[in-house]
Parts: C-alpha cells; sequence; structure tokens
C-alpha cells in the first residue's frame, strides 16, 4: 500500500526509442516486485507494446504523436484521455518537451509528477573533445530507477528478475528450423554509422562461426534494405537464417528469448535480449558503456569497445551521431576474432 493505505496507479512516460523503451523492464519488474499494490500504464508507440506483455499489472497506452497526439492541442487531447485514469502519480522517464508540456497538464490535477535526471551536464563533459571527464556515468536503468526512488518506491536493481523464456509459436517454428545446435542472434544495424560494424567483418564473424558447424546464426533487423543485405549473408551457408521480416516483434521477442547468445551493436536487440537474461555481447564504435547505455545484468568483458588510443575522441557523442573525421574506421578497431573469441568462450562455457 502507498502512504495513505490504498493501491497505487501509476502512469510512466516512456516514448523514444526502442532501446530505451526495452531499458525500463527491469526496473518497472523490480518495483512490481517489491510494491504488490502497485500498477503502471505505459505511456509509449503501440509498436512496442509486446515489450510489456510478460509484466503483470502493467497496461499500454499507445501515443500517437505524429498524428492525433501532435502539437500543443494533440497533447492537450492526450492529457483528457489520459486524466479519465485519475492516475495517482506520474513517473516520466523520458523528460522532453512532449513530456513536460503534460506535467504543466497534470498540474492542473495536481498529480505528482517526478521526472528523469538524465545527466545531460556529465553526459556533455564525457564526449567533448577537450577535458574529456573519461568515467563511468550512472547507468540508465538506476536513472529510472531513481524516479520510482522519489515517488516513494526504492529497488535494488539487483534484485530484478529476468522475463521468462517464451514458447515459440507456429509461425517462428516455420521461420526457424529446429535442430540441436545452439542459436546465436547477430543484429548486426544501428541507427548510426558510427555504431555499426561494417558488414564485411561481420561477414568474417559468421564465417568462422557458421565453419564450426556447431551453431545457428539467427539474423534480426529491420526494413527493406537490410532485409536484402541479410539475405546477402544468409544464402551463403545452410546454418545461417534471416528472420528480419518475417516475424512481428512479438515473435522476435519469443525467438529471442530462446537464444544461446545475442551479438549486437549499442542498439535496441542488445537490451531486448538481456531482459530475458540471455547473454548479450555488444561492440562499440564511437559510443561507449560509460554513458550508461550498456544492456542490463551484462559483464564488461561482453562489451567489446573501439580502441581509444587510436580514437581518444570516443565516446563522440552519447547516442553516436556524431562521426568526425577520420573516425569512419572506428569500428575497425575491433577485430573479427576478437568477437568470435568471446562469442565462442560464452557458448562453450
Amino acid at each position: 500500500m502507498d502512504k495513505k493505505g490504498k493501491p497505487v496507479h501509476i502512469l510512466v512516460i516512456r516514448l523514444s526509442a526502442m532501446g530505451d523503451v526495452a531499458m525500463t523492464i527491469p526496473v518497472l519488474s523490480a518495483v512490481l516486485d517489491a510494491y504488490p499494490e502497485v500498477r503502471f500504464t505505459v505511456l509509449t508507440k503501440k509498436h512496442f507494446a509486446p515489450i510489456f506483455s510478460q509484466l503483470d499489472r502493467v497496461s499500454v497506452y499507445h501515443a500517437e504523436v505524429k498524428t492525433k497526439h501532435k502539437g500543443l492541442i494533440g497533447l492537450w487531447r492526450l492529457y483528457k484521455e489520459l486524466s479519465k485514469f485519475k492516475f495517482d502519480e506520474v513517473a516520466d522517464l523520458h523528460n522532453v518537451l512532449r513530456s513536460r508540456i503534460l506535467k504543466k497538464y497534470f498540474a492542473l490535477d495536481g498529480v505528482p509528477f517526478v521526472q528523469i535526471d538524465k545527466g545531460r551536464k556529465e553526459k556533455k563533459a564525457l564526449t567533448q573533445k577537450s577535458n574529456k571527464a573519461f568515467h563511468q556515468l550512472k547507468t540508465t536503468h538506476q536513472r529510472y530507477a531513481d524516479v520510482f526512488s522519489e515517488l516513494g518506491y526504492p529497488i535494488n536493481l539487483e534484485d530484478a528478475k529476468p522475463l521468462a523464456r517464451l514458447q515459440l509459436s507456429e509461425n517462428v517454428l516455420k521461420a526457424v528450423t529446429q535442430d540441436a545446435k545452439k542459436w546465436v542472434g547477430i543484429a548486426p544495424f544501428a541507427a548510426h554509422e558510427g555504431k555499426m560494424y561494417p558488414l564485411k567483418l561481420m561477414r568474417e564473424v559468421v564465417k568462422a562461426l557458421t565453419d564450426t558447424d556447431k551453431y545457428k546464426i539467427l539474423l534480426f533487423g529491420g526494413g527493406a534494405s537490410e532485409v536484402e543485405q541479410l539475405n546477402a549473408i544468409a544464402v551463403s551457408n545452410s546454418n545461417i537464417q534471416n528472420v528480419a521480416g518475417k516475424l512481428s516483434l512479438a515473435e522476435e521477442l519469443e525467438l529471442i528469448s530462446n537464444l544461446d547468445v545475442m551479438l549486437s551493436m549499442d542498439s535496441g536487440n542488445a537490451h531486448l535480449a538481456a531482459n530475458y537474461g540471455i547473454p548479450v555481447v555488444t561492440l562499440w564504435g564511437v559510443t561507449h558503456p560509460f554513458a550508461g547505455f550498456a544492456p542490463f545484468a551484462q559483464p564488461k568483458e561482453n562489451a567489446l569497445l573501439s580502441d581509444r588510443n587510436e580514437f581518444p575522441l570516443v565516446p563522440t557523442s552519447v547516442y553516436g551521431n556524431k562521426l568526425p573525421k577520420g573516425y569512419e574506421s572506428v569500428m575497425e578497431s575491433i577485430p573479427p576474432q576478437k568477437v568470435v573469441d568471446r562469442l565462442i568462450n560464452i557458448l562453450e562455457n
């Protein structure tokens, strides 16, 4: 019960990219376990609803920010829709202009509204060119947890339990041939060039794994261009299957939850896999785990980093959208064999 001894209904705001949304799962799960009186409604994009499907006492409200919820009038319409739920509190895990406007609207009803401290100042110091303050910042997961602590629901993230493995549906079983091989998920794409391992090097990683004939490689991606590039990789070997474009997000989560390991860039797939307790090997180019976006509960040795002796400006930005001149080959400083060795170490131990 809350301070007044009543059940509590909290609105959680998290729009933005899939990785940011996926990172809410360990935190919400820990709060739900520690406070059985709490239930959540998550305000996010419709497409992301499957990410929350395994959490009890959680519902999803779809924000349509490009249509009916666009602009000041649209946000007022959204507020009026949300106000019908009579939320006790609001946890803003996004803290952008859109949610700050919603905060003003919720203040009309006196609803407690706590916003995430994104640590913009220290992130700027971490990514600046000169006098770089190069050290580990608070993780995004902890920043989310701090919002709930401020609302009166402190948690220890070490208590967060991974989501349960999902049963594979018929459509997933059709897309992936069943056999005794271990499953290696590979998500080779990222939103920005400076975060993406060159496909020519990723092909070397894939070939080294398939040459063992011990592993099935499952390729993840989205969009026509990515599907086409992944198809070109998959045709080279029967142990490689491209699932991009064949499965819904809900079905991809079924598959991800049954992987033996996931290889990903600093991107959403890393966080989706980590939520299920799957070992995740991440490759970091112009970004760095110090900014706080490493996948949940993964050992440091699973994060393979670009060479800062060769590329001392790393991290150049928090999200990887700044690629300085001369840094085009930053990802090539991670040798394919290093990636292969880390994956096999996980798969064979």
